[in-house]
């Protein structure tokens, strides 16, 4: 065996180059592999060490008003161990030429305290009527430093706030005013922590709180909790009931770790089938060009297993090294992904470990896929008898291909191309193979330039298309619809229109959803609602219209009732029938006639808000009117986007190269692989006056053949790719849906074509060092 393992050594350098792009492909697929799982783990770990160490809350109840020895009553009851009163309100931050909403949430006096902030500078609250304590986001946009004074008002009167401390909170790792942003606004929405005392004063709840925070014994009991808190509670107003994994801020970094986990479970697998793929095609020509040696082998006495494992071991090295640099790879990628997530997330703290269960996983599966295709490439051992193999193989019999039988095509033809058409045709195997490298390739690319294209039309559309405001206005309570007036005597208002937005609980059967529900007027000029079929419809008089999304998470279609249950003191829940089912790219929404929902789940002439177009200097003007909880602009919103978009694009351009290194490698391989069998061939093109560059030149040609059918068969691949990307990161909060536009075509075969002629630039070196006089000796001999 010793003399196999020589010539295992020597069969490695002979084919370095191919050696080297098959690891590659395996390097990229377990680098993702580790790095993605090793990142998502991390993550996970980090987030629930965070979680523990600041008394992460499983249930949120907020209420109108609840006194506390009533939330005393329901501690060690109904499966929860502890349960703490808070109050929570948002209110305008006083500041020059901008409308800054501040979320004020008091911090529990308990030592335990639920949901406790993280000290990330300065010191905790001592003086309870002037001390404040900013979220971290919002300090770094704003500039805030402890030592600074925050002018908040509250109840119509200003207070002068000393920052005492900046800090993280588990609550706002992802720090979102509501699910309609999305993005955050961190320079417009922050959060402030205040003593309990102060909050209860200065919002004049007495001995009262307007929010619940709990924890349960058991979280898989948490519906049932939910249910009997809902009835339990049910006197103190019930707004919402916010279970820990609906969240907004948990739902975001859950959402982005489980796209993790999906992505380093789909993407290893592709990049080393593909390897596997390569090494299996390279040892059968392999096999088949050592014809002689095998069976010299062979007539020596070495059996028939001892070869197939000599040329499985040529996989294996392969696997195991590229396994190795890949691992090690990733490990370091992962730490930098954690951090980088981390900065994004802004959780303080780190929990990085190097899990080296999935290193040693990572080598098995590539050894795996290696031995699979060692075994598959090297079967043909079997059939070659010693005798046999001492005489050269018997040539192909050559028969007309199609393209020679459409003879106005054929006949205008040049000798090469003809030649270019016969190698094409005749190689079916290499043809499939290439084709079946370039489609995936394609497919790839395909997929990431839609997701990018996607990404930026979800809010385009969104922010353009589907809502066509400048301005949308929040009301800190429900105004009566008179205001209108005062903003119209305020701002100089092209149009405006109420709207009510109101969190209720949408049921049909077990399942429920608490959605914000939206009633604009019938012919809303600001929404542009459309069916699934694309067609534009007008809200009902009576009924509701509902989301994509909030249509398949409460199994409902047209026409179905659904039960809305009204979280407002002495209002009955009703029963509406879907009218109709809408696209919507952000969050998941309820929309009705306003008319309808003031009569039937709020009050008559009662508005939350209003959205309006003007080109007057909105903000400025608004700055101080006291019921105005937030003034959003559109344009904001775009702006914010816009820095999320260079985060994308650098992911996109990473999923570029790694889907290029995948049609690179397969047309180098498969092109060196050819060169080496068509020596003859080639050398007697040479003797026939033909030059290295045109020898070069008609390569590449069958390979730009093999590139457009490649791109014809990877169409269809890559709109399986787009829809099970679709389906796998679509969720609550976002749908991932956009048009399939020409450019995505374009782009995805111009970098296709572009990765092909870079392995045919690496090629031109093996066709200027073939010995084509050698060749033609050893075949005349």
């Amino acid at each position: 065996m010793r003399k196999l393992n020589v010539r295992l050594i020597r069969l490695i350098k002979k084919s370095f180059g191919q050696v080297i792009a098959v690891m590659t492909v395996i390097v990229v697929g377990l680098l993702v592999y580790t790095a993605m799982k090793m990142a998502a783990l991390n993550l996970e770990t980090t987030l629930n060490e965070y979680y523990s160490l600041t008394n992460f809350s499983d249930m949120y109840v907020q209420v109108v008003k609840i006194p506390s020895n009533a939330i005393d009553d329901i501690k060690n009851k109904y499966g929860i161990t502890d349960a703490q009163g808070r109050i929570v309100s948002d209110v305008p931050l006083k500041v020059e030429n901008e409308k800054v909403t501040i979320r004020v949430t008091s911090l529990s006096p308990n030592e335990e305290s639920i949901n406790d902030v993280f000290l990330v500078d300065g010191e905790g609250i001592k003086d309870k009527n002037k001390d404040v304590l900013v979220v971290e986001q919002f300090a770094k946009a704003r500039n805030i430093a402890v030592g600074d004074v925050l002018k908040l008002q509250i109840n119509g009167r200003q207070y002068n706030l000393d920052v005492v401390g900046i800090v993280a909170s588990p609550e706002y790792i992802y720090l979102m005013e509501n699910e309609q942003t999305l993005l955050p606004l961190p320079d417009k929405f922050g959060v402030v922590f205040v003593a309990d005392e102060f909050a209860r004063q200065s919002f004049g709840f007495g001995n009262s709180y307007n929010e619940v925070v709990l924890k349960v014994k058991d979280e898989s009991q948490i519906d049932k909790i939910e249910d009997k808190l809902e009835k339990v509670l049910k006197k103190y107003g019930v707004k919402r009931i916010i279970v820990k994994e609906n969240q907004l801020s948990n739902r975001m970094i859950s959402e982005e770790i489980k796209q993790l986990k999906t992505m380093s479970r789909v993407v290893p697998v592709i990049f080393l089938g593909v390897a596997a793929l390569i090494i299996a095609v390279m040892i059968s020509r392999m096999v088949k060009k050592d014809r002689v040696p095998i069976g010299v082998m062979k007539a020596l006495g070495y059996k028939n297993m001892q070869i197939i494992s000599h040329y499985t071991k040529y996989s294996l090295v392969i696997g195991v090294i590229a396994a190795i640099v890949g691992t090690n790879l990733g490990m370091m990628l992962a730490g930098l992904l954690t951090k980088l997530y981390l900065q994004y997330f802004n959780i303080p703290i780190l929990k990085a470990n190097y899990y080296f269960r999935y290193v040693l996983n990572a080598v098995l599966l590539a050894g795996g896929f290696c031995i699979v295709a060692g075994l598959l490439g090297g079967r043909k051992v079997l059939k070659i008898l010693p005798a046999e193999s001492m005489r050269p193989e018997a040539p192909k019999s050559g028969k007309r291909i199609l393209v020679e039988r459409i003879k106005i095509l054929w006949s205008n033809l040049s000798f090469s191309w003809k030649m270019v058409m016969r190698n094409i045709f005749r190689s079916k195997k290499r043809f499939l193979f290439i084709l079946f490298g370039i489609s995936l390739s394609f497919g790839m690319l395909f997929m990431t330039f839609y997701q990018f294209s996607t990404v930026f039309s979800i809010f385009e559309d969104h922010y353009s298309e589907f809502q066509k405001m400048d301005y949308n206005i929040n009301f800190s309570k429900p105004m009566n619809k008179r205001i209108i007036k005062d903003l119209e005597n305020i701002v100089n208002i092209d149009s405006i229109e109420p709207k009510i937005e109101f969190p209720f609980e949408m049921s049909n059967g077990w399942k429920s959803k608490v959605v914000n529900v939206i009633g604009v007027e019938r012919d809303t000029i600001f929404y542009n609602f459309e069916t699934l079929e694309d067609e534009g419809i007008s809200l009902p008089d009576e009924g509701i219209v509902i989301s994509e999304n909030l249509a398949k998470f409460l199994d409902l279609n047209k026409g179905d009732e659904v039960t809305i249950k009204s979280f407002i003191p002495h209002r009955e829940d009703i029963q509406v029938e879907v009218k109709d089912i809408i696209k919507q790219n952000l969050g998941i929404n309820g929309y009705m006639d306003i008319r309808q929902m003031q009569s039937s789940l709020l009050d008559k002439e009662l508005i939350t808000g209003v959205y309006f177009n003007s080109e007057d200097d909105v903000k400025k003007k608004m700055i101080n009117l006291k019921n105005v909880t937030s003034v959003q602009s559109l344009q904001d919103l775009k702006n914010i986007f816009k820095q999320f978009l260079s985060m994308t694009i650098s992911s996109i351009s990473i999923m570029v190269i790694f889907s290029g290194i995948l049609g690179l490698a397969v047309v180098y391989n498969s092109t060196i692989m050819g060169i080496s069998e068509r020596r003859l061939e080639f050398s007697s093109l040479r003797v026939m006056g033909f030059s290295r560059k045109e020898i070069f030149l008609m390569i590449v040609k069958e390979n730009l053949v093999m590139t457009f059918f490649g791109i014809l068969t990877g169409i269809p691949i890559g709109l399986v790719f787009v829809r099970g990307m679709e389906e796998a990161f679509s969720n609550d909060l976002y749908t991932l849906r956009g048009d399939i536009g020409p450019s995505i075509y374009l782009l995805a075969t111009f970098f296709t074509a572009c990765f092909v002629i870079i392995a045919q630039l690496f090629t031109l070196r093996k066709i200027y060092k073939l010995d084509f006089m050698e060749a033609l000796k050893s075949r005349i001999s």
